[in-house]
């Protein structure tokens, strides 16, 4: 992706949560790296991510430990952070429009 809007949101997370520090640097350093054109894309890479309407993935972050939401533009290579959060956290939002 040539553009991951919002590593602060990132950031803010692992601050508070320390266990998903390398976990969350990992995923950003992937998602940086990669030329994903297609949610198929995203599954090659990430197997147990799950693909949402709107152009969103949820990933599993640290054994499932955590979700992270993002929304893609694949033509333009941009990743926004939608939500970062535990499964309760996640549990309360709607991910096909957070």
């Amino acid at each position: 992706m040539k553009r991951i809007v919002a590593k602060r949101t990132l950031r803010e997370f692992w601050e508070k949560h320390t266990d998903s520090e390398q976990y969350l640097k990992t995923w950003y350093k992937t998602a940086k790296n990669s030329d994903w054109k297609s949610p198929n894309e995203v599954k090659q890479t990430y197997v147990n991510a799950s693909i949402l309407k709107n152009s969103r993935v949820v990933f599993n972050i640290k054994g499932n430990s955590y979700r992270l939401v993002v929304k893609f533009n694949y033509e333009r290579r941009w990743a926004f952070i939608r939500f970062i959060g535990t499964h309760q956290e996640y549990d309360k939002i709607d991910a096909d429009t957070v």
